[in-house]
């Protein structure tokens, strides 16, 4: 039996919202990429060279990556060899595990938000304009305010035109606190903020900031002012860093999980749009090339259409027709 099936949880009732939610929000991933590892299946009789070609081919395509795929052949050739595989049908079943352990080997099953054990929890956003950073925030506040937590938004994107009002109508649209000002230093809408949510005993404070990625150094020097202000008041804050990415920009999402890693601490990633997309792979590529996890995925438009990440529910979203 092979690593995913005898990790595979039997999932529970509670759990049933979460798994439709991956398997219609991979469903673009999944019928392009099974559909064409099928035709694979039905083109070959053997495991050939030219077999693993169009399977690497067909794994680009999905977006997991150039030295993703390129480490994952050698890994599926080194088993195919050792289990003298060379039916490619049989093969199939090989590939689900082979990808699933990219992503577990040496980390926990889930990628859990770390939650302050007193006080405010401090959860930080960054990420370029336009990935939909804002929306991400406000459905963030939705899910702890539905958990029953206390929640604060706390807009540190200041210059932006109409990124201040965006925010708010999220905090009204979830029912949650609110705090900010228009074009003035993010660091002290930050500190008001932060204030206010140390005397209103808050648990989760989630702060948007600037995404001009443009001019790394400025952006660099903002984000320490904020970190420096934010540490002050809590001196173990931000307890985590995420980091938004769109998951319909492919490859040019790692690109800015590598800038963003020069520029701040980056604890995780929040892909969004991944209903979007038929590269859904790149959930794998992020992890093997930025050794980031993803904490969050966006499945879908609606409020409660962001979801906790979990390799087992993503796995099964992505090949439940082979499982």
């Amino acid at each position: 039996m092979g690593l995913f099936k005898k990790f595979k949880k039997i999932f529970k009732a509670d759990e049933k919202a979460n798994i439709e939610a991956y398997d219609k929000g991979l469903e673009k991933t999944r019928k392009e990429f099974i559909n064409e590892l099928n035709l694979l299946g039905v083109k070959f009789t053997k495991v050939t060279d030219d077999y693993y070609e169009e399977l690497e081919h067909l794994l680009i395509k999905a977006d997991i990556g150039i030295r993703t795929v390129s480490n994952f052949i050698e890994r599926l050739k080194i088993r195919v060899k050792h289990e003298n595989i060379t039916n490619p049908e049989f093969l199939q079943e090989v590939i689900v595990d082979e990808l699933f352990m990219i992503y577990v080997e040496g980390e926990s099953l889930t990628d859990k938000i770390n939650i302050a054990s007193s006080g405010p929890t401090i959860i930080l956003t960054v990420g370029v304009n336009g990935v939909g950073k804002t929306t991400t925030i406000g459905k963030l506040a939705y899910k702890y305010k539905k958990e029953g937590k206390s929640v604060m938004l706390i807009a540190g994107d200041t210059f932006r035109a109409g990124a201040v009002p965006q925010l708010e109508e999220w905090a009204l649209k979830s029912g949650v606190s609110f705090v900010g000002k228009e074009n003035v230093d993010p660091a002290s809408v930050i500190y008001d903020g932060l204030e206010k949510a140390i005397t209103d005993n808050v648990d989760i404070v989630l702060i948007d900031t600037a995404g001009r990625l443009q001019n790394k150094v400025n952006l660099m020097k903002e984000l320490e002012k904020i970190n420096k202000v934010i540490g002050k008041h809590i001196p173990s804050a931000p307890h985590e860093t995420l980091l938004i990415i769109d998951a319909t920009t492919g490859q040019n999402g790692i690109s800015q999980a590598d800038a963003f890693k020069e520029i701040t601490n980056i604890t995780g990633i929040v892909l969004t749009k991944l209903d979007g997309t038929a590269k859904g792979g790149i959930v794998l590529a992020i992890k093997e090339e930025v050794n980031l996890p993803v904490k969050f995925v966006g499945l879908g438009e609606k409020i409660e259409d962001l979801k906790p990440f979990d390799i087992e529910e993503y796995i099964y979203g992505l090949f439940k027709d082979m499982i």
